[in-house]
Parts: structure tokens; sequence; C-alpha cells
């Protein structure tokens, strides 16, 4: 558990090194992160999804409840490959969204029920912490919950994987087919968009590691 958060911290750190790198090289068509997914949006005939420029760094997502493209401000008027990038990625959410794209779906139906299930495990930690015995939940009750919850945000994050690499496949394709990019700036987006699916690789398998553990608790 401690390595996967050791190694999490160095992916994690690598990935804004290249995106810092990144946000400093001038891409060709000079079109900014807004630019780039409103073309991007254009091209694939999405009309009903809105652009916005969001607080924070890396805090780019695409929401499907209001079917907005949320944007950091470096990204939302960024010129450079980073931008380029993250924009293009977060419109390959908004075509797997209009695709009907399954595992998109699925992990949009598990937010509500991952937050929740955040929510119990922090509050069963505490009532540990406190002691559950004195308000009827003995250890063991209190960790097969525990695995339980741990089950539903592992099964979350594992569904997560595709979600985040078809949105990055999806972004390189068109990046190729759109006519505004060259060979080198898709290969230094394609390195780009491999670091930031790194992160999840490893949230993934943390996760996996945490129910293993746990499990091995309750079998001991």
């Amino acid at each position: 558990m401690i390595g996967f958060m050791i190694v999490g911290f160095i992916v994690n750190s690598k990935l804004k090194a290249k995106f810092k790198k990144y946000s400093k090289i001038s891409t060709l068509s000079s079109m900014s992160g807004k630019e780039i997914a409103e073309k991007m949006l254009s091209d694939y005939n999405i009309k009903d999804v809105k652009i916005v420029s969001v607080q924070g760094r890396l805090t780019d997502h695409y929401n499907p409840i209001d079917k907005t493209i949320n944007l950091s401000k470096d990204v939302y008027q960024g010129r450079n490959i980073s931008a380029l990038a993250i924009a293009s990625h977060e419109c390959g959410h908004a075509v797997q969204h209009a695709t009907a794209y399954k595992w998109l779906n699925l992990r949009s139906q598990m937010v509500p029920l991952v937050s929740i299930s955040s929510k119990m495990m922090s509050m069963i930690f505490l009532i540990g912490i406190i002691g559950g015995s004195y308000i009827g939940l003995g250890f063991t009750n209190m960790l097969m919950l525990f695995i339980i919850l741990q089950l539903v945000i592992t099964f979350f994050t594992l569904i997560t994987l595709p979600v985040e690499f078809d949105a990055s496949k999806r972004a390189l394709i068109w990046l190729r087919n759109s006519g505004i990019t060259n060979k080198e700036e898709i290969y230094l987006a394609k390195d780009a968009l491999k670091w930031a699916a790194n992160t999840y690789l490893i949230a993934a398998l943390a996760a996996i590691t945490y129910l293993l553990y746990y499990i091995s608790i309750l079998k001991d």
C-alpha cells in the first residue's frame, strides 16, 4: 500500500512535469483549447455540449449530467500541446456520451454510489477509532461492510480505465484526421495522454491491493 502511494506520487509528479513542459510548446495551428474542443465537437456533429472555463489546474473534465466540457483556464486559453491533448481528450468523453458508450454510462451511474461509499468508509473508520463495540458493531461486521464499500470503489476504478483509454484513443484518431496537427504534435500529445492514463492505472491497482488487504485481515 505504501509502495502504491510512492509510485502514485512519482507518476503524478511526472504527469505535472510533462504537461508543464508541453504547455511551453506552441502548436502550428495556434488554436486555443476552447477552439480545438469546438472544432472536434463540430466534426462529430455534437451541438448540445457547452465548453466552459473552470478554476484550478488539471481540473479538466467532462460532465455528462449537464453536458459540459470543463477546461481549466490554462487549457481553455492555451495554444500549446498540453491544451491540445487535454481539450481533445475531454471531447473524447463527449463523443462517448453521444454514441452511448456503455462504460461511460455505467461509470456515470456509479458516481453517486461511489460518493456514498467513500463517505461511509470514513464514518466506519471513525466508529472503529471510537470503538464500534460500544454501539453494537463488532470488528468483523465493520470489516465486512468496509470490504463491500471498497469493492464498489474498486469496481469503479476498473470501469474508469476503458473510459479514459478510449477517450484518449478517440482524441488521437481525431487529431490525425483533423488536419490541424503534424506527426510531432500527435506524438507529444500521445505521450502526455499516456502519463495521464497511468494515474488511473495506478489508482485501480491500488484499489485492488486495498481490497485484497482488507479481505486478508478478515480471513486472519
